[in-house]
């Protein structure tokens, strides 16, 4: 029986990163809820300093990126399987494992006491001879003592070493080799920068980047995304120029999406899965507000968000629509000059900033992503006028949710043609295009999330 969210709220949480962290981690694992979003309350009526929630940050997302090598150590030291244990035990082990492990900077004494702490507070303190036992072993036999499967089945070495679920590694040998599996095996487990976007119709990134670094930010420009700017710590959106709407927060990959569909001001668009909308608030800004944007997507709650930003960024051209893509409410012959469909994907680009992702995910996932995927850019290219452009656009490194949906959907039809990105990006975002003409960007390859987007033309 899963226990209640007031079950598991510490008393100390409020004070102290780890068992802020352990709350967080628990919750993820008992309600299948995303580790950002309930970071992000958590943190906001916590009482931690600055440094402290970035400590409880590192500690959630590291945790949980590392789980599998994690529950290994639990396996060496404890002399069980992981799974054998109650949850809770199981999710502070690979805590303070975590720390153990993988933090130099962090005292294994520190993680130890604190952790046996935690397990005094639990249950009456019944696992707190198991917890001081594991993690002392642990701090004495450190990495040595981790036992993986040889390296002679190379899909279980590489699933453990570097803590993804052995069908995704295996799926990644076939489709990009050892070498370059194991580079993205490595970035995905590695901190997601925070990315701001600069709001190009109130400064351009070179003012912001000097008004920041004013403030004593830590800041640099993207190499990658013009109006781009990478941010180093935490409370991004407690920047002045964030509540000013000045900047937002977007990665560089899905800012490159945006520029790929290429939006001008005057033309009518469809952002058919629009999610909390931040590519329909980008294509706003760069048409200066001046178009016409109708933002689908099923869930309210990523509408009202939508909704929010806007009015933060002072938008008018955007209307929000709760609806059905492949069934939307408007006229048969409604047609939009831009289309954008960054469709629902099983999200495997994106694990250094949804770390979770990867134990949730299954096989059979993807392949329903692909059928969903299929009937959604099929209904989407009729929403396409005669001579204007739809952008395909997918989080996810999935071949079968990439190339292979698109040439399905354009099988036997004369009437769409693919358009090499190199034809719209320039300078730095050229050099994300692949060999057959999509945007294709990797974490292990310069660090941005693994997107694929591909523009078509309709004749």
């Amino acid at each position: 029986m899963r226990a209640s969210h007031q079950a598991i709220v510490l008393a100390d949480a409020g004070r102290d990163a780890r068992a802020l962290a352990w709350e967080v981690l628990r919750r993820v694992e008992e309600t299948d809820a995303f580790a950002d979003v309930l970071l992000g309350h958590r943190l906001e009526s916590s009482r931690l300093e600055r440094r402290d929630q970035g400590f409880a940050t590192q500690l959630v997302y590291g945790t949980l990126a590392w789980r599998g090598y994690l529950d290994c150590a639990i396996a060496s030291f404890a002399g069980r399987p992981a799974d054998s244990l109650e949850p809770a035990v199981r999710t502070l082990l690979e805590l303070a494992l975590f720390q153990i492990l993988q933090l130099e900077r962090v005292p294994a004494y520190a993680a130890v006491n604190s952790a046996v702490d935690l397990a005094k507070s639990h249950r009456g303190g019944r696992a707190t001879g198991l917890v001081n036992a594991v993690l002392r072993r642990a701090a004495r036999e450190g990495v040595a003592g981790v036992a993986l499967p040889p390296r002679d089945d190379l899909p279980a070495h590489l699933a453990a070493r570097w803590s993804h679920p052995r069908w995704l590694v295996e799926r990644w040998l076939a489709e990009l080799g050892e070498e370059e599996t194991e580079a993205l095996l490595r970035a995905n487990n590695a901190p997601a920068p925070t990315v701001l976007r600069v709001n190009r119709r109130l400064a351009s990134r070179d003012d912001c980047l000097a008004a920041l670094r004013a403030e004593g930010n830590e800041v640099e420009a993207s190499e990658a995304a013009p109006d781009a700017i990478r941010f180093e710590g935490g409370g991004a959106t407690a920047l002045p120029q964030f509540r000013s709407g000045t900047v937002s927060l977007q990665s560089e990959a899905s800012q490159l999406v945006t520029l790929l569909l290429d939006p001008r001001p005057g033309e009518s668009l469809l952002d058919a899965c629009a999610g909390s909308g931040g590519k329909a608030l980008q294509a706003a800004e760069l048409q200066d507000d001046r178009g016409r944007i109708v933002a689908v997507d099923l869930h309210r709650h990523a509408l009202a968000r939508l909704r929010d930003e806007t009015g933060r960024l002072g938008l008018a051209s955007i209307a929000a629509v709760r609806a059905d893509a492949t069934h939307l409410p408007l006229r048969a012959e409604v047609r939009f000059d831009r289309v954008l469909l960054d469709a629902p994907c099983s999200g495997l680009g994106t694990l250094r900033q949804h770390p979770e992702i990867r134990w949730r995910r299954r096989p059979q996932d993807v392949a329903a992503s692909g059928r969903l995927q299929r009937g959604l850019l099929a209904a989407a290219l009729e929403r396409v006028r005669p001579g204007g452009v739809l952008v395909y656009a997918v989080c996810t490194t999935m071949r079968a949710e990439n190339e292979e949906v698109v040439a399905d959907v354009l099988q036997g039809r004369a009437d769409v043609l693919r358009q090499d990105a190199r034809d719209v990006l320039s300078g730095a975002a050229a050099t994300f295009v692949d060999g057959a003409g999509a945007l294709r960007t990797q974490p292990h390859r310069r660090g941005l999330d693994g997107f694929y987007a591909v523009r078509l033309l309709r004749r």
